[in-house]
């Protein structure tokens, strides 16, 4: 094993170290993009389950700003009717769709009951010059039922923008019932509804796009966590030749220089 000595080297020591590191992050990014496939299985399971459900009426469905409760109704399908408060509508920033930038349109829509439910009733072109929803884009006077899924409120995590906490918004960061809730006079749903079916339908001239449903599919997960383990392989199995052929490398250099002539 003297022929190996080299490796032993700080510059060799070094090389280990970064090999090292390599396949830990490489074999590491791979077990996250199986989790990743576990939670979209999970995921689809739950949405497959709960859209095979009845469409329910929305109201009483649970208790207003109770959010914890609204966890177990995410893609229910429920049905609602009331009236569109189009002056607290409000703008969702930075929602792409098929590639293009947009916004969300969130109005609250007012039950009988005296309670409200946000309706996200879809996607509008905006390239960051719209700051509240536009005119061609308002909700309609006069009743309206509505039929979509539950989907729940979105709140700020460790980074993005945050929305000021007072004040009245036009256009928010993100889908926050919370937020929109506080500049209303009526107590809100603790979710949002993702509209898919209107009655009768908008009457705007140019009205939002409805959001598609969750897609089912499990995505890239699978083929990036092969390509990592792929990577990983190559690694250790190559990085071993490495040596192996700088040693013969070395063991040649080391030979006396008759050993090295014709003969």
């Amino acid at each position: 094993m003297s022929r190996y000595r080299f490796a032993l080297s700080p510059r060799w020591i070094v090389s280990h170290l970064f090999v090292l590191a390599l396949v830990v992050a490489m074999v590491s990014a791979g077990l996250w993009q199986l989790r990743r496939l576990d939670e979209k299985r999970d995921r689809n399971d739950v949405v497959e389950a709960r859209t095979a459900q009845a469409e329910v009426d929305v109201e009483g469905l649970a208790d207003p700003g109770d959010f914890d409760a609204a966890g177990d109704l995410q893609y229910r399908r429920v049905r609602a009717s009331g009236e569109y408060l189009a002056d607290e509508e409000v703008l969702v920033r930075s929602r792409s769709l098929n590639g293009a930038p947009g916004s969300w349109v969130l109005t609250p829509l007012l039950l009988d009951d005296g309670t409200a439910v946000v309706v996200n009733r879809g996607w509008i072109s905006n390239s960051g010059a719209l700051e509240a929803v536009p005119t061609a884009s308002r909700a309609e006077s006069g009743p309206v039922e509505v039929s979509g899924l539950v989907r729940l409120t979105e709140t700020r995590g460790r980074f993005g923008a945050e929305d000021p906490a007072e004040g009245v918004l036009t256009n928010l960061a993100r889908a926050d019932v919370a937020r929109l809730g506080q500049q209303l006079d009526v107590a809100v749903m603790p979710f949002f509804v993702q509209l898919q079916v209107q009655r009768p339908e908008a009457s705007s001239t140019d009205p939002p796009k409805p959001v598609p449903a969750p897609a089912l599919d499990e995505g890239p997960h699978l083929s990036y966590a092969v390509q990592w383990f792929i990577f990983t392989t190559v690694a250790v199995v190559g990085y071993p030749l490495i040596l192996r052929r700088r040693a013969r490398e070395v063991e040649i250099e080391e030979l006396p220089d008759d050993d090295l002539a014709p003969a």
